[in-house]
């Protein structure tokens, strides 16, 4: 893993990651560009998201409701695309959505509960379709949320069908407690894709694989993710004392 950034060289591990994720893309036959980085920036100040930002990168992450909603809106520009990335409790999700207006992806859909409360509150406010990711299990570890890798299919096709105000746009999964997912976890989440693909008559181009994170993504990358979410390789250590529930 690259050495944690500070302040002042957020930017150069910005550049050092994005040249990383160009490298692996190239190694497995994948256009760079068909691969997004992430910035999470959770527990960061907007300061340091604004070096990041400034060096021309679009792209950010939060897992927090109360981070995204304070950051967001006011303290930082526009044309950022916000990704949240954490479990959301049902009762937190207007705030979300009125904290992070410019919202353009939330790849943490775990249930169809959470899946219709989103649908119904966008309903009410005024904006397009919300990119949305379902989040698979494919550790098989208590502490992780998501569904197991049999019920990936029942959940995209709920999505798909009953739910207008999202766009069900591909998978997402969490790698092991020390950041780093074995081949087979990628793998399962690949698998998840393919029976998703065949099942609801979706090209599997058209569907997103969001695994890899600081510690693999170079090799999440080179199985096929096309969205990876890295935080401490760019942003530096986590003060896991901001941390506020979702």
């Amino acid at each position: 893993m690259a050495a944690p950034a500070v302040e002042g060289a957020a930017e150069t591990a910005l550049r050092a990651v994005l040249l990383r994720a160009r490298q692996a893309a190239e190694r497995a036959g994948t256009h760079p560009d068909r691969v997004r980085v992430v910035a999470v920036s959770k527990t960061k100040p907007v300061s340091l998201i604004r070096q990041v930002y400034d060096a021309g990168h679009r792209y950010f992450g939060e897992n927090y409701v109360q981070e995204i909603a304070d950051k967001a809106p006011q303290q930082l520009p526009k044309d950022i695309e916000w990704h949240f990335v954490g479990h959301l409790q049902t009762n937190k999700v207007k705030t979300l959505l009125a904290g992070a207006p410019q919202l353009a992806m939330f790849e943490s859909v775990d249930s169809e509960k959470i899946a219709n409360h989103l649908d119904k509150a966008i309903s009410t406010i005024e904006r397009n379709p919300l990119k949305v990711l379902v989040q698979v299990n494919t550790s098989g570890e208590a502490s992780k949320s998501g569904v197991d890798p049999s019920s990936c299919v029942g959940l995209a096709e709920h999505i798909k069908l009953r739910c207008p105000n999202l766009e069900f746009s591909g998978l997402m999964t969490i790698g092991m407690p020390d950041y780093t997912s074995t081949p087979e976890n990628f793998k399962t989440l690949v698998n998840c894709r393919r029976q998703i693909s065949k099942a609801l008559g979706m090209a599997e181009d058209h569907l997103e694989l969001s695994m890899g994170m600081s510690g693999d993504f170079d090799q999440a990358i080179e199985l096929g993710s096309t969205n990876v979410r890295v935080g401490s390789t760019i942003f530096g250590p986590r003060d896991y004392s901001k941390k506020q529930p979702n």
